[in-house]
């Protein structure tokens, strides 16, 4: 279960907020036992990029054995 705090990963592009697949994120809300969540996308240097509302299947868990990949934003 994914709580207020928890980074997550975006499984879908989200063009309209220059998000892609992959983006990790902190999730700030859950929205209906969990059916969405607001989700606040950072750069590196803490500078918040965007702050979206998404639904549970476009977003999952980050791992602890994943790695981050560096991109510029948009």
């Amino acid at each position: 279960m994914i709580r207020e705090l928890d980074r997550v990963v975006l499984t879908t592009d989200l063009p309209e907020e220059g998000l892609e697949t992959g983006d990790i994120g902190t999730v700030v809300l859950v929205h209906r036992g969990a059916k969405g969540y607001e989700v606040e996308f950072t750069t590196l240097d803490g500078n918040t990029f965007a702050v979206v509302t998404v639904l549970a299947g476009q977003v999952r868990p980050a791992q602890a054995r994943e790695l981050a990949h560096v991109r510029l934003a948009p």
